[in-house]
This record gives C-alpha cells, sequence and structure tokens, in this order.
C-alpha cells in the first residue's frame, strides 16, 4: 500500500479470468478473480509531451536560453561578492541587519543554491558575534529574520519576545502561520515572492534580476526533463499493457521537485522519477491485479534481481519486472564511474524488502487475515515506501551523502519511522472506505477496530490521535 501522492478517484469493478498468460502460454487454470480498478485517466494528456518535440526540432537549445544562463552565471558572481564583502566588513549591527535581510531575500527568491557556503559562512559570523541573543530585540523584523535563518540552519538560539508595537508585521506573521516558509515549495515560493520583492522599495536590481533569470531557465529544465519522463512512459506503453495502473506522471515529477530542484540533480530527479512511477506500478499489480501465486513468483524474481528470471513470470509482469531492473541498472552504471554504485545496492536492497512486504498483506488479504495494528504498523510502514523514497533521493547527490546515509536509512531511525508511520496512517485515515469497497487488505483503521472493538468513528479518531 505505497502512500506516493498520486493517488486519484477511482471506480470498481471485478473481472472473472478463465486463464491467464504464464510464461507467454495460456495456461489454463481455475477461474481467476481479480480485482481491478478503473482509474481516472491523466488530466495532463500529451502537453508535456509536446514539448519534448518541440525542443528536439528546436535542437534542445535556443540562443535567447544560453543568453540567458551565461547572465545568470554573470550576476551570481556579483551577488556572490556582495555576501563576501558584507561578511568580511560588518562589524555594525546595521550591517548585520542587512546582511540577513540580504540572506532571506536570496532563499525566498529561489536562488540560494547558488550560494550555500557564502550564507553558512555569513550565519556563523553572525552567531560568532551574537550568540544566542540578538541585540536588537525591540526590531521584530530583524529579530524574526535572525532567529528563523540561524533556526532553520541548525544554530541553537532562543527566541526574543514579541514586541506589540508593530502591527503590520504582526499581521504578516499571522498570514505566515497558515503556511510557514518550511512547508511551503521552493518554486512556487519564488514564484509567489518574486513580484513581492519587486514592490518593494529597497529591493536589490541585482536580486531581483537573477532572480527572474534563474527561474526561467530552471523552469526550461524542469520542462526538458518532464517531457523526457513523458515520453520514457509513453513508450512504454502502459496504458494499454498496464491498464490497472495509475498515470501519474504529472503530479510524481512535482512532487519530486518539492524534493529538489537545482540543476545539478537533473539526472537524480529523472531516477527518482521513474523508480516512483515504479513503485506506483508495484502497488497497483499487488492490490489491484495480481494473483497471490504470481506474486509469489513475482517476490521470488525481485529476490534474485536478474534479467534471467524474466522467463518465469506471467506475461504481463515481464515489463513490470525488466524496467524495474532497468532503471537501477542505468544508474548504476552511471554511479560506477564515481566508484559509488553502492548507491544502488542499498536502496535495491530496500526494494526487496518492500516487495517481500507487499507480498505479506498479500498472503493477509488471501487468507482474511485482520492483523493486530502492531503487526500492521509494522509491515505498512515499509509498504508505505517512504523509507525507500528516500533512499532513493540520495542516489547521485555527491559527496554529501556516505554510504553510511544509506544504512541509516535502511534500518528505519525514529525520524524515518515516524515519517513513514504518520503518512501511513494519515492515508488510511482517508482512503479505508474506499479500499474496503474492493476486496483490499485491511487498514490501521480495521485492525484497530477489531483489536479494541471500537466502531469506525472510534478506530479514525484514535488512529488520528496517534498521528
Amino acid at each position: 500500500m505505497s502512500i506516493i501522492p498520486v493517488s486519484s478517484s477511482s471506480s470498481t469493478s471485478s473481472s472473472v479470468l478463465t486463464s491467464i498468460s504464464v510464461n507467454g502460454s495460456s495456461m489454463k487454470q481455475q477461474d481467476c478473480i481479480r480485482n481491478t480498478v478503473n482509474f481516472n485517466a491523466s488530466i495532463w494528456g500529451d502537453q508535456f509531451l509536446k514539448y519534448y518535440e518541440l525542443i528536439v526540432h528546436m535542437c534542445m537549445q535556443t540562443e535567447d536560453l544560453v543568453v540567458e544562463k551565461q547572465l545568470v552565471d554573470d550576476l551570481t558572481q556579483v551577488v556572490k561578492k556582495e555576501l563576501i564583502r558584507i561578511t568580511a566588513s560588518s562589524h555594525e549591527l546595521m550591517q548585520h541587519t542587512k546582511l540577513i535581510q540580504l540572506i532571506d531575500a536570496v532563499q525566498r527568491l529561489g536562488i540560494a543554491y547558488h550560494f550555500e557556503e557564502e550564507i553558512e559562512e555569513a550565519l556563523q559570523h553572525i552567531y560568532g558575534t551574537y550568540g544566542e541573543q540578538w541585540i536588537d530585540k525591540n526590531n521584530l523584523e530583524s529579530t524574526s529574520l535572525w532567529f528563523r535563518l540561524l533556526r532553520q540552519h541548525g544554530f541553537n538560539v532562543s527566541p526574543a519576545k514579541d514586541p506589540s508595537s508593530n502591527s503590520s508585521l504582526r499581521t504578516q506573521i499571522q498570514q505566515a502561520l497558515k503556511q510557514p516558509l518550511r512547508r511551503s515549495l521552493a518554486r512556487l515560493e519564488a514564484l509567489r515572492y518574486i513580484p513581492i520583492y519587486q514592490q518593494e522599495t529597497s529591493h536589490n536590481e541585482v536580486l531581483l534580476k537573477l532572480a527572474k533569470l534563474d527561474f526561467n531557465v530552471l523552469q526550461s529544465m524542469h520542462k526538458k526533463e518532464l517531457s523526457q519522463i513523458c515520453k520514457w512512459w509513453k513508450d512504454l506503453d502502459v496504458q494499454n499493457k498496464l491498464p490497472y495502473v495509475r498515470d501519474r506522471v504529472i503530479e510524481g515529477y512535482l512532487w519530486i521537485l518539492s524534493i529538489y530542484y537545482e540543476p545539478q540533480y537533473s539526472q537524480t530527479r529523472i531516477f527518482l522519477m521513474k523508480t516512483c512511477m515504479w513503485l506506483v506500478v508495484l502497488d497497483d499489480t499487488f492490490d489491484n491485479y495480481g494473483t497471490y501465486e504470481e506474486l509469489e513468483i513475482f517476490t521470488q524474481a525481485v529476490e534474485r534481481w536478474s534479467i534471467s528470471c524474466l522467463d518465469k513470470l506471467p506475461e504481463y509482469m515481464k515489463l513490470v519486472y525488466q524496467e524495474l531492473v532497468n532503471s537501477h541498472m542505468e544508474m548504476e552504471e552511471l554511479l560506477e564511474k564515481e566508484g559509488k554504485q553502492y548507491q544502488i545496492h542499498n536502496v535495491r536492497e530496500m526494494a526487496k524488502e518492500v516487495v517481500r512486504n507487499y507480498l505479506v498483506e498479500a498472503k493477509w488479504l488471501k487468507e482474511g487475515c485482520i492483523p493486530t495494528l502492531e503487526e500492521c504498523i509494522s509491515v505498512s510502514m515499509v509498504t508505505s515506501t517512504y523509507g525507500l523514497i528516500i533512499a532513493r533521493s540520495y542516489v547521485g547527490r555527491g559527496d554529501i551523502v556516505t554510504e553510511e546515509s544509506f544504512k541509516w536509512v535502511s534500518r528505519y531511525p525514529p525520524i524515518v519511522k515516524a515519517s513513514c508511520v504518520i503518512l501511513r496512517l494519515m492515508d488510511d485515515i482517508v482512503s479505508h472506505k474506499e479500499e474496503q469497497v474492493r476486496c483490499h487488505v485491511a487498514s490501521s483503521i480495521e485492525c484497530y477496530a477489531k483489536e479494541s472493538g471500537a466502531s469506525e468513528e472510534q478506530a479514525c479518531a484514535f488512529i488520528s490521535k496517534k498521528v
């Protein structure tokens, strides 16, 4: 039961098959009942695929984009020098205030990834000067910026009392509480903040120009990536070969952008997007189509992780298995050049664990078993796939990620476990009614209700409280 946020409303039907294709031939079996779910088609159609055709005809690059990229590089150097200059020469409160305002603007305009080292040095300088207490306590704006920026970067500072004199800023703070910056998507926040910053009388023209150009360059890159992924999905012909699978490529890619949008992670984004979509394929195969006997064969093949297993799989599963292996193999070949193929080894082992736990849920369903809440959570924490997605998001991230990072995630430490459980339980609260209309493994709601004798309403309240 993957909780990848690409689900949609669906209608349910069951189909009875008198034969299923195994090893390329039609093997007669007893009537086989499959729970098929008719998911709504993607609302986006092929509009992003058209962009792929456009960039191919335009030789992948336009002269205007080349010029914009060069301007971004030039303006980035100007802003870097400004950050370094203010950090090195600032010994007065006024200059320090100016510095944190500049850092705040850089972050909210979506261009902070250009200046990670400079920002870290600047904040270290401010922390070294003031320690845990910002001395301009009567200035709510500078105090709140100081507190948020330093806390955001891991410095242990204490919040100051809220002066009651500035009602305008107080209103802005109340509005921000509805949508905190830490919960906003970086690209959407940049799009929202650029016109606001432009209206400020004290805005930095160089910074504003850089933000606009950088936004355009990144948007062009993201459109190109998305169009390539759409072509990959279209070429696989999943709609016809695996009609029971959700088509949520566009929504999935936008979700990936919320993890990282920076240009240096382009190849990593594409890998993560392909493998995340294949988690959707696996989830729908286990939940909505495969028989338990077929799923057992598939799980054994995943354990072996070899193309030589293809001939042993039912015909419709061959595409599922082959693309699962191929997508990891492609990334492994790229990482081998850097001596970091261990990254794929680690995520591959976590993928095997997910599939093993998918099979546990399939067995529960086959046997009509409603496990205890503890048993349910221990398995669904893994099949939520969130731990695996975290590990896959580390792949290709350069030297900031080590082999120990992957081992750490695979052990499901408290923060990873809590994230998986929270997302699993939240999803159960929303989707359990729809899932139980069809033949679906018991959710945490049903498990707790059976275990405690609670009503559905009481069970939902308990699970909500547990979240």
